[in-house]
């Protein structure tokens, strides 16, 4: 298998419901692990809290997130931001379309000084993205 980079995101107590969504999105297989199945935390308040979770789309994207423990700071949408590119327009604009769903648009899909369209937006869980196309 080749070496891939993979965005990590990290949450506080909606990794379950945020990779859900996202699986919404992209489609594919979600795995999700939580503290209490790897016995990875003594607080019984994170026992059903996502240690781990990975979403494998068809297409071979993977993205990885968690819920960040009690103890840890967490600062929603902090130096994160997913980018999705490519030259298929009706997917890239298929998956803009869903993750505009209870987001912020900061910038509109559209065409962009480098000859492609792009857009960034925030979505509703406050991760950051771009879009891409061609």
């Amino acid at each position: 298998m080749p070496t891939m980079l993979n965005p990590y995101l990290s949450f506080r107590d909606t990794a379950k419901q945020a990779m859900e969504f996202y699986q919404s999105v992209l489609g594919g297989e979600l795995t999700l692990s939580t503290f209490g199945e790897f016995h990875a935390s003594e607080d019984a308040a994170e026992q059903d809290k996502i240690m781990h979770a990975m979403l494998t789309a068809d297409n071979g994207l993977v993205l990885m997130g968690s819920d960040t423990p009690n103890g840890m700071s967490h600062n929603v949408g902090d130096n994160i931001s997913i980018s999705l590119s490519g030259d298929d327009e009706t997917e890239l604009t298929g998956y803009w379309d869903k993750l505009s769903d209870g987001a912020n648009v900061t910038m509109p899909l559209g065409d962009a000084p480098w000859g492609a369209k792009f857009g960034m937006l925030v979505d509703k869980f406050g991760i950051g993205w771009m879009v891409n196309i061609g």
